[in-house]
């Protein structure tokens, strides 16, 4: 069964577009799955059938900026005036609409990449709605994050709802340095399947070739900001159970650096945090075609713990 809804953004100007996957069975949990940075939420397909096929609700949503909300919306790449919050303002509202319709079902939270940030925002925001949450591809404490707010907010404040081309480069070029055959795509970071860049490169729903506005660029650093440190680890309840996964060859997770920095972070508050590394891949960790099912067993085995 499939459910597509849509509600009210908390940016006050959109409407988002989500869906909820339903089992042929009786269901044993829910499962929200939220994407990552200038992508859509059906490049998961696979994953999500993984879930629903082992008895999982699935919900799922394209951001504001992102895939169908997007289109449906028409603005690409701009997430509205509200903040850095919008996002998980948004990842609420489709929790609390998915546990009006299934109630009463461990509930878990699984964010990959920007998601995993927005995913981090929900745990010390909201940390009671969870059973369990998997941050897949996360970051630890990025690289110059004070001075690029810094770079990025001058150009937010004066003008922001353009896009500087300058930003994306000086955000993330660095993420290439492991990328030995070269830059021609602008995304061979994600993953080393030249056939992977290729899809995410030309998917018509995806935001990654459409620019961000200044405002959204200074957003996403904004999210980073309030997920980083200690100080972050001491708002999330000792009680949620944590998968940290990701490729060791990850830059988002600074390969591997990160990851462990933000598992340490949670594990000296009192969470029990299970971290694993897949040596020798990048970011898309659930879209190599020789791994993606091992990754959607491993998170299934640890909902399996939760339960």
């Amino acid at each position: 069964m499939l459910h597509e809804i849509t509600f009210p953004s908390f940016n006050q100007r959109d409407n988002v577009y989500g869906w909820i996957y339903v089992p042929a069975s009786e269901p044993k949990g829910i499962i929200q799955l939220i994407h990552g940075f200038g992508e859509h939420s059906r490049r998961y397909l696979h994953m999500i059938a993984t879930f629903v096929e082992d008895g999982y609700i699935v919900a799922a949503d394209d951001h504001v900026g992102h895939g169908k909300t997007a289109l449906e919306n028409n603005v690409w790449g701009d997430w509205g005036d509200k903040g850095f919050t919008t996002m998980v303002e948004d990842e609420k509202r489709l929790h609390d609409l998915v546990v009006e319709k299934y109630p009463d079902l461990p509930y878990f939270m699984y964010g990959h990449s920007m998601g995993s940030f927005i995913t981090r925002m929900y745990m010390t925001r909201f940390g009671d709605d969870l059973d369990g949450v998997v941050l897949c591809g996360t970051t630890g404490e990025w690289p110059n994050l004070n001075d690029n707010i810094a770079f990025v907010k001058q150009f937010a404040e004066t003008d922001p709802t353009g896009s500087n081309p300058d930003i994306g480069g000086t955000l993330m070029g660095w993420m290439f340095a492991r990328c030995p055959e070269g830059v021609k795509l602008g995304n061979e970071w994600i993953c080393d399947d030249e056939y992977v860049q290729y899809d995410h490169a030309n998917d018509p729903f995806d935001a990654f070739s459409k620019p961000t506005s200044n405002r959204s660029w200074l957003y996403f650093l904004q999210m980073m900001e309030d997920i980083t440190g200690p100080e972050w680890a001491k708002k999330v309840p000792t009680d949620l159970l944590v998968f940290n996964i990701a490729g060791d060859q990850d830059p988002v997770g600074q390969f591997g650096e990160g990851i462990y920095q933000v598992s340490n972070w949670l594990m000296n508050e009192g969470c029990d945090v299970i971290t694993k590394l897949y040596p020798g891949y990048r970011h898309e960790i659930h879209n190599y075609t020789e791994l993606k099912d091992m990754v959607e067993f491993d998170i299934l085995e640890f909902l399996d713990i939760c339960l």
